[in-house]
């Protein structure tokens, strides 16, 4: 049917709307990942968000990025809020750093059975409750146990004698990752036979942190280390020992390598901390989701592990 001439600019303004949105449809189809992380007050986690939106910015074709964390390193209820409101939002693949090894898998297998593909980063969900739920998520992190207990092992070689005392200031009691640093530093200091007289809960956080240590060095006079668990818990840590009046008499050591720490390392504040590659573990986590979302395999070993590499850190 040919159009009266009056119809025919409507027509061509259809036709161009059209052929104009077509490019933007396309450019949609790139899958949303959700980058959720602990805290984004410590630096750690905002080293690796920077990360992330890095690798995204070269890869704007393959994904869009969401990224997301809760304020303090213990609010799994916001946590959990997050996780269920990138879902929502459409998010094909949610890459994780749980608050809590337990208490965020029930959020993460919602995620799954909605279609949403997971990837385990930083702290590993436990795997019993993994398998309670019927679920497999693959995890990518160091092995935080090994990480651990090279940061102990130059502890006792460089600075301690046997039957000294230490304490270790842990990271949340119920992750993953806190129980396998404190595991790698008894390991450190059992063998080098030290005498672990105290280990407290710094909840990750320097303030805390600070806390636990004053009460330790208060508590034991002839304390010679405090291994803590991160790098805002040995920031702390420092702080405690200088208000003591102990700065060169009472080792810290640390686990991260945060910006932060660096001038502490240069100047003996700090002995020594590990690098977990920060920067580079979302980034590892987004790739293997990337993977999964094209049917691919992501690469796990025997224990669906994508194990990303540690590096002890000293002056």
């Amino acid at each position: 049917m040919k159009l009266p001439f009056s119809g025919r600019p409507l027509a061509l303004a259809v036709l161009s709307s059209l052929i104009f949105s077509l490019p933007v449809a396309h450019a949609e189809e790139a899958p949303k990942v959700a980058l959720v992380m602990k805290s984004l007050a410590n630096e750690f986690f905002r080293t690796m968000e920077d990360g992330a939106k890095d690798y995204q910015k070269t890869h704007a074709s393959e994904f869009q990025l969401v990224a997301n964390g809760i304020k303090n390193e213990t609010d799994t209820g916001e946590q959990i809020r997050i996780v269920e409101q990138m879902v929502n939002s459409g998010a094909k693949a949610l890459v994780i750093a749980p608050a809590d090894s337990k208490a965020l898998v029930s959020a993460v297998k919602k995620a799954m059975d909605k279609g949403v593909i997971v990837i385990n980063i930083d702290n590993r969900l436990d795997p019993e409750t993994l398998k309670s739920k019927g679920i497999s998520v693959p995890f990518v992190g160091p092995d935080n146990r090994k990480g651990a207990r090279m940061v102990g092992d130059y502890l006792a070689q460089q600075k301690l004698k046997a039957g000294d005392q230490v304490g270790i200031i842990e990271g949340v009691p119920t992750t993953t990752n806190a129980q396998q640093r404190t595991a790698g530093f008894k390991d450190a200091m059992e063998a080098a036979q030290m005498k672990i007289v105290s280990v407290q809960s710094g909840n990750w956080e320097i303030d805390k942190g600070n806390a636990v240590a004053a009460s330790m060095l208060n508590e034991y006079p002839d304390l010679k280390a405090l291994l803590a668990g991160n790098d805002s818990m040995a920031l702390g840590a420092v702080s405690a020992v200088r208000a003591a009046g102990k700065t060169g008499q009472v080792q810290v050591v640390g686990y991260d390598n945060i910006k932060a720490i660096e001038p502490m390392l240069k100047d003996g504040r700090v002995l020594a901390t590990l690098d977990q590659a920060a920067s580079e573990q979302a980034v590892f986590g987004i790739q293997a989701a990337l993977k999964m979302l094209k049917g691919e395999q992501p690469g796990v070993d025997a224990d669906n592990v994508i194990q990303t590499p540690v590096k002890l850190i000293t002056k």
